[in-house]
């Protein structure tokens, strides 16, 4: 699809053309409301390597439209799989600008078990949303090299609830959203380029989405 077309799905689907990497997705109807259930792959789960296999990697349902900058919106909603690890938090977001090899992307993600309505401790209610860019600056290296709260933020969220998930992405610029109510503008440490878009998850995380929107920048 070009990046310039508007792209919009209910995701009841698994959208024609998706390619699962890592990852599985099922349609599924959760309280009355059609989504795509989307997860890590049993053997990945089960025998993956931390940040080989999972823990800021490609781990998403790539979906078949281009993307260099513009709005994705998306609902979301997460919560532990079966046997999450302890440090599991619900994992769910948005990856974008995925190259063709899926060696390079960005993304956005929510952590719901550290949203302000669980009351989680310091300093993880300053932890529930996140971004980083692959393959270079996952989550520890940028909390490790800059403040607290470059690429994270405090959200009113909480497990097992639909969020409103929405990108904002110009340049090298990424503002973050969720809800309606702006949380966190980055700017990214990648080069700005020419990808897809993925619907992302993480370790010990059954996710949901529904209702996609991807609306590229006109050129």
């Amino acid at each position: 699809m070009s990046a310039t077309t508007r792209f919009t799905h209910p995701l009841d689907t698994v959208p024609s053309g998706a390619v699962p990497r890592s990852v599985t997705a099922d349609p599924v109807v959760i309280d009355g409301r059609s989504a795509l259930r989307v997860s890590l792959t049993d053997e990945i789960a089960r025998r993956g390597t931390p940040g080989v296999d999972y823990v800021d990697q490609p781990t998403f349902l790539v979906l078949p439209v281009e993307f260099t900058d513009g709005i994705i919106e998306v609902d979301v909603r997460s919560r532990l799989a079966i046997a999450a690890p302890e440090y599991a938090r619900g994992f769910a977001g948005v990856a974008y600008r995925i190259s063709p090899d899926m060696d390079r992307f960005e993304a956005a993600y929510l952590r719901p078990l550290n949203g302000l309505k669980t009351a989680p401790p310091a300093p993880r209610d300053r932890h529930a949303v996140q971004h980083f860019s692959y393959p270079d600056w996952p989550f520890d290296r940028l909390r490790e090299s800059f403040p607290e709260g470059t690429f994270e933020a405090a959200a009113n969220i909480a497990p097992d609830e639909w969020m409103h998930l929405r990108l904002d992405v110009d340049g090298p610029w990424c503002e973050v959203s969720v809800d309606g109510e702006p949380l966190l503008r980055v700017q990214s440490n990648a080069q700005p380029g020419r990808g897809t878009v993925g619907l992302f998850v993480d370790i010990g995380t059954e996710a949901f989405f529904a209702d996609l929107t991807v609306r590229p920048a006109a050129r």
